[in-house]
């Protein structure tokens, strides 16, 4: 293959070899393609628009970032533009995904392709690879991208930022491509890694933020029903640990702590061995029945653990706390991907999984989340949530429960928030990353000292509060209580709307429930002549009915504006500054009272 800009260049025999295979396999018939949400015809229409070498397009998890992207794919085949598709994917099971995937709509990929081949099938329109297998060998996948005209659609491209050779070796690949399509649900990372191929734009502060072609956010499909309304319920409860060197430790989930005693806490709360992770699993089975009993009879349940050994532990509490065994998938375990499709197309209660399933992994049944892992980054989290989101029918909604840690319910409280990947950015210190939550869980060494080894001692539960559409609602109800069942017990099929609704008529009834309860005690006569002065609240019970008042406001302006609920809450953050309601401290919160009492 000589000529062009590039000028002449020898052709090798295995280029020559290459050049004889071209792709066989028939045209893809667009008629055939399922009909595009409006957000993929939007983009389509841009994409055609610009026919540029790249374009990025951004859609939250479940809105259909593999139907857009494989019609571009059969639009750019059918008009001679491209004569191959490669696809890499982060991980082997997402190979066979977007195969099967393909091959619905008449695009044939080999799934099956490995670094030592020299082609595929002539049978085949193209391959899918994973990033590790191009960073191995990039110049295999250059010099197939060289010998055919291709499109290479780089899903959750994100993942090229992983590391310096996965990077280099994704650029150096396809760098010759004629097309490239970068996909992304989650387009952040935690470092300063660059995406190849993605745009970088420099904002009025000076940092390069990246920037993306096609947006479709979560606020977007949840308005339009693509997506479910997620509801989170955090569950608090008092926790005890104990070092190797006798220093016993007690701590309140949810509480203001240091960074490190938080991470202990919630470590404590999620051992398998204490009671925190068994009444938290009762709670989240027993939400599973009621979706199950409420018009989705195939709803389950997925535990994303931290490490193998919990994974397995978490197995053998949910079939103790059920009574039926549950799938356990592990990423370096043979046959994992053939249990993550069998689970899919059962209809078993519950799957238990460490980070096999926290990314692009299609089980559109899954409806009910345990977030019962140490990975906190906003990456992962939002990974991880996306597992539930994706609609089948209206009115599905998703649950997801969670340790009442800060930095968790700040990620909750902003799920809306559509985020950029960010160079240059100062590191703040508002939140756990994962290196750092992995400092916390080992005690530091002291100069001379033996490492001090973690003991969890007890853990209890209650839930704290449920966050949807950034706002907080409910107070604090023991486990297995009327309190925490009401909660549970809202129905499976809901709209948004229903859903604040709802939640806020079971605030309101909690609340003038616990004041009849304070109005009998009042009646009652005194035992003794003098009544004793109520007790102060503590910090955490001003928090709390701090929280309530807020989303009484919020909810009254609500009402008078149509506003939703989230926005009321950003704008009054924007105006006050400071972190989710969830976060927020008592001086945060009555500011932010006193502000929308004056909207």
């Amino acid at each position: 293959m000589g000529g062009g800009t590039r000028g002449p260049r020898p052709v090798s025999a295995l280029v020559r070899s290459e050049r004889s295979f071209r792709v066989a396999a028939r045209t893809p018939v667009l008629e055939t393609f399922p009909a595009l949400r409006a957000w993929q015809r939007k983009a389509l229409v841009e994409y055609l628009r610009r026919r540029t070498e790249d374009f990025t397009a951004v859609a939250t998890p479940g809105a259909g970032k593999t139907t857009f992207a494989l019609r571009i794919a059969a639009e750019l085949l059918g008009d001679g533009t491209v004569e191959a598709v490669t696809v890499v994917a982060p991980t082997e099971h997402l190979k066979n995904q977007w195969a099967e995937a393909a091959a619905r709509v008449g695009i044939q990929l080999d799934a099956a392709f490995r670094n030592a081949d020299v082609h595929s099938a002539a049978d085949f329109h193209g391959a899918v690879v994973t990033y590790a297998q191009v960073g191995m060998a990039p110049q295999v996948h250059r010099r197939r991208t060289m010998t055919r005209r291709t499109l290479v659609i780089l899903d959750e491209i994100h993942h090229a930022g992983d590391s310096r050779s996965w990077g280099d070796g994704v650029k150096n690949a396809f760098e010759p491509a004629v097309r490239r399509l970068m996909l992304t649900g989650t387009p952040f990372r935690s470092d300063d890694n660059p995406i190849p191929f993605v745009t970088y734009e420099r904002g009025g502060d000076g940092l390069l933020r990246s920037h993306a072609d096609s947006v479709y956010g979560y606020a977007d499909a949840l308005r339009d029903g693509v997506v479910r309304p997620v509801l989170f319920l955090a569950y608090s409860g008092e926790t005890r640990w104990r070092t190797n060197a006798g220093d016993e430790l007690a701590a309140r989930l949810g509480e203001p702590m240091t960074q490190d005693l938080v991470a202990q806490a919630w470590r404590t709360a999620l051992d398998p061995a204490g009671d925190w992770m068994p009444q938290v699993l009762r709670a989240a089975d027993a939400r599973l029945t009621v979706l199950r009993n409420a018009g989705m009879p195939d709803a389950g349940g997925l535990i994303i653990a931290t490490d193998q050994q919990t994974a397995r532990s978490y197995a053998k509490l949910i079939e103790q706390v059920t009574g039926e065994r549950a799938a356990v998938v592990l990423s370096d375990d043979q046959g994992a991907s053939a249990r993550i499709a069998t689970f899919a197309a059962s209809d078993q209660r519950w799957l238990v999984a460490v980070r096999m399933v926290s990314e692009g992994v299609d089980i559109p049944r899954l409806a009910v989340g345990v977030y019962a892992t140490s990975a906190s980054t906003p990456l992962y989290f939002a990974q991880a949530i996306g597992r539930f989101v994706r609609a089948r029918r209206p009115g599905e909604t998703a649950s997801v429960f969670l340790p009442s840690v800060p930095h968790l319910l700040g990620l909750a409280s902003e799920m809306e928030n559509e985020r950029d990947h960010v160079l240059g950015k100062p590191k703040d210190s508002d939140g756990l990353d994962d290196d750092l939550l992995e400092r916390a869980q080992r005690d530091d060494q002291a100069s001379g000292e033996l490492e001090k080894r973690f003991a969890a001692l007890s853990a209890t539960a209650e839930l704290d509060q449920v966050i949807f559409d950034g706002a907080s609602f409910g107070t604090a109800a023991q486990a297995g209580t009327p309190e925490e069942e009401e909660y549970l017990g809202l129905p499976g099929l809901l709209t948004a709307d229903q859903v604040s609704l709802l939640l806020t008529k079971r605030q309101a009834a909690q609340l003038a429930a616990q004041r009849r309860r304070t109005a009998d005690g009042a009646a009652q006569p005194a035992a003794a002549p003098t009544a004793a002065p109520p007790a102060p609240l503590s910090a955490a019970q001003r928090r709390v009915a701090l929280r309530r008042q807020l989303n009484a406001l919020v909810a009254a302006r609500h009402h008078r504006t149509g506003q939703p609920h989230g926005k009321i809450h950003a704008e009054l953050r924007r105006l006050c500054g400071g972190p989710p309601s969830a976060q927020a401290t008592i001086e945060q919160l009555e500011e932010r009272i006193a502000t929308v009492q004056t909207l």
